[in-house]
């Protein structure tokens, strides 16, 4: 029979995965506050930070986080609000997530954090923060819009000082 328990690789202290689609404009905006993390350092020590483009795999965000402390996740909005408006959510207001059937298409990182929750239990990271960007354009294409592009920098900045002084994730010998 199968191990389907999947055993994470080595975790960080720190998870910073983002998501959403690069070849629609501003949904790409989460693989670019990863790329500007790791120009200035982050993710170099894999205890400390790791960094992670889920793209649109929902999935990949519920395993990556198993075995972290923290979650930060970074993705698109298109709420209707300013484009490059940046709302920062922390765990105590992230609503739950229905339980609902899904297809693997329609599994979010919403999703996976409740189901992460669910299926790992204190594996799963309790110290979530999820930062949001609207989205000027999600036209198909490949870059970011001017004020999408500023709040990237705007939000890998946060984070940086978010992850200033994380200590390395202490794992069994």
């Amino acid at each position: 029979m199968a191990d389907l328990t999947f055993p994470s690789a080595v975790p960080a202290a720190t998870a910073v995965i983002a998501c959403g689609n690069p070849t629609r404009s501003d949904d790409g905006v989460g693989a670019e506050v990863l790329r500007r993390l790791a120009a200035s350092g982050h993710g170099a020590d894999p205890t400390r930070v790791a960094l992670l483009d889920a793209g649109t795999d929902g999935v990949a965000v519920m395993f990556a986080a198993r075995g972290c402390r923290r979650l930060i996740v970074v993705d698109a909005s298109n709420s209707g609000s300013a484009p490059g408006a940046v709302f920062e959510i922390p765990s105590h207001e992230l609503a739950p997530s229905p339980a609902r059937p899904l297809a693997s298409h329609d599994f979010r990182w919403e999703d996976a954090i409740a189901a992460g929750r669910r299926i790992f239990g204190e594996a799963f990271p309790t110290e979530v923060t999820v930062f949001l960007i609207e989205a000027q354009s999600l036209d198909f294409g490949i870059g970011l819009t001017p004020p999408v592009q500023a709040a990237a920098t705007k939000v890998a900045h946060r984070i940086a000082a978010l992850l200033q002084d994380e200590p390395a994730l202490e794992t069994a010998a």
